[in-house]
């Protein structure tokens, strides 16, 4: 075997082993031996149990039990840690040395269980059974140390398969070095390359919570400043609409609404005024030069006037039919009975009639004879 096929052979025959190979024949010239290059080596056996695995694996893979959404994530905090392995072997003892060395407060609950063998399937599905009912544990490390095929076989059985995918523990799956991979490394939620690596990852070093403890306490801090300004801005808003709703500031608003509507009202009436005030002085403008005092005054002038004229052509009036009555008079007087009488004549009367002729008195007739002083009463004989 040549070295760049010696690197891919994964295990290591001892004296005693049978091993199955692949190679081809040649002749050795010089001594004419033949002999064969080996390209390829493995334990008898592990041709079949290989073609086994990958006809488990497809079946399995069929079935949804590698799917992705069927893996659970790690809880953020682990406090207890559970491990199903051999309580003898080297994969307990370097989970145990790494758990201490990073995170000495952390517990450990161990599911002793064989590793190797016929039983070791049915001892692994228990122990994952266990720890299941009892929730004891944040998490399952399931795994154990290096070896051949068939001695990690056991974490290539259907059963382990189906215990790992039915578990509500979130399980690690830790078998053999990095280079063994099994069933178990496919169904289990989280893959670790060996049981040292399992612990590393389950658990969080000193250093490693002192950081994660010191950013919680920046972020609760922090969102305790932040909680702190809400409740602060909240209690400042509810204290502005407290005050805005005190009746001793409701009462304010009111009375300061009410001086503005007086304002209001006040120079809405100034405003008034002074339009009916200069609406007066127009009218007043206009109605001057219509004023009736001023034809009033015209009317009184002219009546006066018609007045004086009527009382100077009524004077003259008078005069005249005075001066006239005069001359009628003295002509009246001129003519008059009593003018007459005066001059010592008298007249007679019978029956208020005047006597013209003594043929129209009789004897006995009563006469009344009138003097300008008197009168007389006399009888005919």
């Amino acid at each position: 075997m040549f070295k760049g096929a010696n690197r891919k052979v994964m295990t290591r025959p001892k004296e005693g082993d049978k091993v199955l190979v692949r190679a081809n024949l040649s002749i050795y010239e010089p001594r004419g031996d033949y002999q064969l290059i080996v390209e390829h080596l493995e334990p008898e056996g592990e041709g079949q149990l290989k073609r086994q695995f990958e006809a488990l694996k497809q079946a399995l893979s069929a079935q949804g039990l590698f799917a992705s959404q069927n893996k659970q994530s790690l809880p953020s905090h682990i406090s207890r840690i559970g491990v199903v392995t051999s309580a003898t072997g080297a994969a307990l003892h370097d989970i145990l040395t790494v758990l201490k060395r990073r995170n000495p407060a952390v517990e450990v609950v161990i599911y002793p269980t064989q590793v190797q063998g016929v039983s070791a399937s049915r001892q692994i599905c228990r122990a994952i059974e266990i720890a299941n009912q009892r929730k004891e544990v944040d998490v399952l490390i399931v795994g154990r140390g290096g070896g051949s095929l068939e001695d990690l076989w056991c974490f290539n059985e259907e059963n382990v398969a189906w215990a790992i995918h039915n578990s509500v523990l979130p399980i690690v799956s830790a078998v053999g070095h990095e280079v063994d991979v099994t069933i178990a490394d496919f169904v289990a939620d989280l893959r670790a390359p060996t049981p040292s690596a399992a612990a590393e990852l389950v658990s969080q070093s000193q250093v490693e919570m002192l950081n994660t403890l010191l950013a919680k306490r920046d972020r609760l801090y922090k969102n305790a400043r932040t909680l702190i300004k809400e409740l602060q801005y909240q209690q400042q808003s509810l204290s502005q609409e407290l005050h805005a709703y005190h009746p001793k500031n409701q009462l304010r608003q009111h009375m300061q609404r009410v001086d503005n509507q007086l304002t209001a009202i006040t120079h809405n009436m100034s405003t008034r005024l002074m339009r009916a005030k200069q609406s007066s002085i127009n009218l007043s403008s206009k109605l001057s030069q219509f004023s009736p005092k001023a034809l009033l005054k015209e009317k009184q002038q002219t009546h006066s006037m018609l007045s004086q004229r009527l009382t100077q052509a009524w004077q003259r009036g008078l005069e005249q039919r005075q001066l006239t009555l005069a001359n009628a008079s003295h002509l009246l007087d001129t003519v008059s009975p009593l003018s007459t009488l005066a001059r010592g004549y008298s007249i007679t009367f019978k029956d208020d009639k005047v006597v013209k002729s003594q043929k129209a008195l009789t004897e006995g007739d009563v006469i009344t004879n009138r003097f300008a002083d008197g009168e007389v009463k006399s009888t005919v004989k």
